[in-house]
């Protein structure tokens, strides 16, 4: 994004995309706001990247930055692994003036919450998930990894971080395949994330959920905003709509532990600060 200003709420020329679609869906959003998605992961693109994921809450500029943005648009929409519950109260977007347009797609899009009317609406659990969380324990004494690891439920999956371990990347590539075969002989799959590793049922991911509510409410044009494994179904459902005529633009919310979507992006910004300024300048120029 550039540091020409150390004020979060500065408005800065934008940053000029990289790709000539992505020049395309930069001009289509601001050509044409009221018809724009925005769609943004939680953790690491709106929230920083802690080691609990109980303590991770979204940048404190962010809330600000989407009230201003989101009236100006069709809709903005968080779309996380976390249960939507938690992700709204870790972002603090219930009851913010502004926020109205905001919904969050928590589970992957297997729930939802709408800030026009504090509702959520979730399917019930998959019957897989019980059992690989009673079996979780053993298996990661079993492989050696117990140390160091750490499991998160989520209600709807269970994710088995390896941050805190003596060396969290070994420690991810050693349990990948003993939770893939777990997950599958339960009906689950593994999706991995910047040193996690979530079990979770099939048939959902971030891309099923983007494309789903961008066909819900006709949207013509597609910002999408993420910086880890999970977000790459959302990156390839916006380059699918480009190819049906609706412009997209891919940010990176930079990260070195990911390099697949950076890559692959229009724009790479500086973490969830570089995140929170961009929908900010958004806001701004979008503004009638």
């Amino acid at each position: 994004m550039g540091n020409h200003s150390t004020d979060p709420h500065a408005t800065e020329p934008l940053p000029t995309p990289r790709t000539p679609a992505g020049r395309d869906g930069l001009a289509a959003l601001l050509a044409r706001p009221g018809s724009a998605l925005v769609g943004l992961d939680f953790d690491g693109t709106l929230a920083p990247i802690v080691a609990d994921p109980e303590r991770a809450r979204a940048h404190p500029d962010a809330v600000p930055a989407l009230a201003a943005l989101a009236p100006q648009v069709a809709a903005v929409a968080v779309i996380t692994g976390r249960p939507a519950e938690v992700a709204v109260r870790h972002g603090g977007f219930a009851e913010v003036p502004g926020l109205e347009h905001l919904v969050v797609l928590g589970h992957y899009g297997a729930e939802r919450w709408d800030a026009a009317t504090g509702r959520l609406t979730a399917p019930p659990p998959h019957p897989g998930i019980a059992a690989v969380r009673a079996e979780l324990p053993a298996l990661l004494d079993r492989v050696g990894a117990a140390h160091g690891t750490w499991i998160e439920e989520k209600g709807f999956a269970v994710a088995v971080h390896t941050r805190r371990a003596d060396d969290p990347q070994a420690t991810f590539d050693a349990l990948r395949a003993p939770l893939t075969d777990l997950a599958t002989r339960h009906g689950l799959i593994v999706e991995p994330g910047r040193l996690v590793l979530e079990l979770r049922p099939p048939g959902m991911d971030k891309g099923v959920a983007l494309r789903e509510y961008a066909r819900e409410i006709g949207a013509g044009a597609v910002l999408y905003a993420g910086d880890d494994l999970g977000d790459i179904p959302a990156f390839a459902a916006v380059e699918k709509l480009r190819e049906e005529g609706v412009p997209g633009l891919l940010v990176c919310s930079g990260s070195e532990e990911v390099t697949d979507l950076a890559d692959r992006a229009d724009l790479v910004v500086n973490g969830p600060e570089g995140v929170v300024r961009l929908l900010n300048n958004l806001a701004h120029l979008s503004a009638p």
